[in-house]
């Protein structure tokens, strides 16, 4: 897990839920991996968090009230370095740190999406399902 930055840099809080999100799918040939809450008592449809691109991650089991940060400077440089990434590819990437009351991580991805859907806690893999976007973030190049 990357240091916290001690030079006073508070990393941007992108995205927040009180949600429990678990690993729930990485498809290594489309390098996306899919954090997922299912329906409960208080939320009828899953909320999805979508990283496309992943090109590197270190993650918990689970997150119960997560938030998706941006990475500090700090943070950044060594999640870019732990992924071995080269100058001209580092610019594409967006390194994003996981923080939850349950444990922390990050993903080195070109791409991260919330979705809010669906009724079915298997998880369709059909787009027969209606999502909407709730949030998405994308490197500022």
């Amino acid at each position: 897990m990357p240091t916290p930055s001690s030079d006073g840099e508070s990393p941007a809080v992108m995205f927040t839920s009180d949600r429990t999100f678990r690993v729930w799918r990485y498809g290594i040939g489309h390098s996306q991996l899919l954090l997922r809450a299912v329906p409960d008592s208080m939320d009828t449809a899953c909320l999805d968090l979508l990283f496309e691109g992943v090109s590197a991650m270190q993650l918990v089991q689970q997150y119960k009230s997560i938030e998706v940060c941006s990475a500090s400077e700090v943070e950044a440089e060594e999640i870019l370095g732990f992924s071995g990434a080269e100058p001209p590819v580092r610019e594409l990437l967006l390194p994003v740190v996981l923080r939850s009351t349950s444990g922390s991580g990050f993903v080195l991805c070109r791409s991260v999406t919330a979705l809010r859907g669906g009724e079915d806690p298997v998880g369709s893999d059909s787009d027969s399902e209606d999502r909407s976007v709730v949030w998405s973030s994308r490197p500022q190049t």
